[in-house]
């Protein structure tokens, strides 16, 4: 028994030894040495996916050496691109295929296979490419001495390219109650819109939005926004995003309170700033947040404010777990109904990608 115990440690070693010989190797200046797979040298940054320390990122100007076993996609200064195994050699970087060595700084970018197949998906994709988010939808009842029912919906989608982002969202809540025979509508809300950012810089941007909605119980019939303006990256990383912006807006709202007041629109010139901010917490759970502040113009001292927020919770590929909270705060309804209006769903949800 002790010699089948100790075989078998004998023969993990081996794999173990086997499986560093045949992975990459990436050793710093400082002496550490990192074993894994080379994922992508982008700018400043070398990307290692370590079985033991998971995905890791490092400053190129801080290797000392490079081996890997598998090819590599390797783009120079010059523009042209080689696939080749990488080792470095002298202080320069040989290109094992291409029989050439180049100096480090001549390396603009390093791409393993999947990294290239996904730079090469943006550089020309069509409008139905590049697609993803995730739709949810949730219901809840009751049933006995009161009868209620509540369906929510939500949509959220993305399309990322190199130099623009489009985005949809939808949410919508509609409730009822029947108690003692008496039926009545205790919720009914549906938001929705779209946006357009495209960058004129490395770190600014234009953005272009168009947005909807309606909320029976603040006797909202329609309020249609247009607006445009600038954003900023403040800031941008692997694991999520914060991007600044500010512009101008024109609101068209009609309301239809209840008789015997009378229906009446609201047109108005706004200025607005907000936030746009993603982070990823864990590999399975994310953060959305959304904030805009809109000053009336055209009835200085009046304003509203748009924020949401949501959290998406992989379960399995496909499958997620997702919550919502939109709030819509308006500083002069309609007579007798409340500035602030809080929609939050939960529910189950499928994520898409194209």
């Amino acid at each position: 028994m002790k010699n089948c115990s100790y075989l078998g440690g004998v023969l993990s070693l081996m794999a173990l030894l086997a499986g560093a010989l045949h992975a990459d190797q990436v050793t710093l200046k400082n002496g550490d040495r990192i074993t894994g797979a080379i994922v992508k040298k982008d700018g400043k940054e070398l990307t290692i996916k370590s079985d033991l320390f998971g995905v890791v990122t490092v400053p190129w100007e801080q290797v000392e050496s490079v081996r890997s076993e598998t090819p590599l996609n390797v783009v120079l200064s010059s523009g042209q691109t080689i696939q080749t195994p990488v080792t470095t050699s002298g202080g320069k970087v040989e290109l094992t295929a291409a029989g050439k060595s180049v100096e480090p700084a001549d390396v603009l970018a390093i791409r393993d296979a999947a990294e290239q197949a996904a730079y090469d998906r943006l550089q020309s994709p069509g409008w139905v490419d590049l697609w993803a988010g995730t739709a949810t939808l949730g219901f809840a009842g009751t049933q006995g001495n009161a009868r209620t029912k509540t369906l929510t919906t939500a949509l959220n989608a993305t399309r990322q390219t190199k130099n623009d982002k489009t985005t949809i969202y939808f949410s919508a809540i509609k409730a009822s109650a029947l108690v003692q025979g008496v039926s009545a509508g205790t919720a009914q809300a549906v938001r929705g819109g779209l946006g357009y950012d495209h960058d004129v810089s490395p770190k600014l941007f234009f953005n272009a939005f168009n947005d909807y909605e309606y909320d029976r119980f603040q006797d909202l019939d329609l309020r249609f926004v247009l607006g445009g303006g600038l954003g900023y990256h403040a800031w941008k990383a692997e694991r999520g995003r914060l991007d600044l912006s500010a512009g101008a807006a024109y609101n068209h709202s009609r309301f239809g309170p209840a008789a015997p007041a009378v229906a009446f629109t609201r047109n108005a010139a706004e200025a607005y700033w907000g936030n746009d901010f993603s982070y990823s917490l864990t590999g399975a759970t994310s953060l959305v947040q959304s904030y805009r502040m809109f000053n009336n113009l055209s009835d200085t001292g009046e304003y509203r404010i748009n924020f949401d927020l949501g959290a998406i919770t992989k379960i399995t590929t496909w499958l997620t777990w997702n919550i919502g909270l939109s709030d819509r705060f308006l500083s002069n309804p309609v007579a007798g109904r409340q500035r602030n209006d809080f929609l939050y769903t939960t529910g189950l949800g499928v994520t898409f990608a194209r």
